[in-house]
């Protein structure tokens, strides 16, 4: 057991005497974790299932794993808080949608891929950062991946993704919709979303 946790539970138990006290609590790392092994069950899958079956798979898990909602709010910026409840609701369905066809386009296959824990490091305004490595047979180089993940009421969620140190995909999102944005505002770009999401599973 990590030190991290062995404080953890000795904090947990001064604090919670008279409280049952679990087993084992879930860390951003164990939260990655489960992700990659449902996206390598799924890519082993993959061409049984299908761009649309994949879709289908990847969908409960990704939002399992990633706050689209918060991710789909910081990719409109000040359109966001102009935008109706209604509006936000239809842009973060569409921005989840986006999200998981990506995915099921890019994990087409499976060819002895494996992903790996390499740690997990603090961030700064209570985020933890968690790096992984993705071995990928006949490649000399692992692709590293790092997970930016935060609690929510208890839980871990994801909130932006960092492939081999470059700029987050959160961040490429937000400048790739600017234009769009500053051009129609929410309608324009849930529009763009959609009409991506049909490209990509067709």
């Amino acid at each position: 057991m990590r030190a991290s946790h062995l404080k953890f539970c000795a904090i947990l138990l001064l604090v919670s005497i008279s409280l049952p006290i679990p087993a084992w609590a879930e860390s951003a790392g164990d939260h990655v974790a489960k992700f990659q092994s449902g996206l390598i069950s799924v890519m082993k899958e993959a061409e049984v299932l299908g761009v649309k079956g994949r879709f289908e798979k990847l969908a409960p898990l990704i939002k399992q794993t990633f706050h689209l909602s918060l991710m789909a709010g910081l990719s409109a910026g000040q359109y966001w808080n102009q935008a109706d409840s209604k509006q936000q609701q239809r842009l973060v369905d569409a921005f989840t949608n986006m999200s998981i066809a990506t995915l099921a386009t890019l994990f087409d296959g499976y060819s002895g891929e494996e992903f790996s824990i390499v740690g997990e490091r603090p961030g700064p305004q209570g985020l933890t950062f968690v790096d992984t490595s993705l071995k990928v047979p006949g490649r000399d180089k692992n692709v590293t991946i790092s997970y930016v993940a935060r609690k929510f009421e208890g839980d871990w969620l994801l909130i932006d993704v960092i492939v081999d140190g470059g700029i987050s995909e959160l961040k490429v999102r937000i400048s790739e919709y600017r234009l769009t944005l500053n051009k129609g505002g929410i309608e324009a770009l849930i529009e763009l979303l959609n009409n991506k999401v049909k490209s990509l599973l067709s």
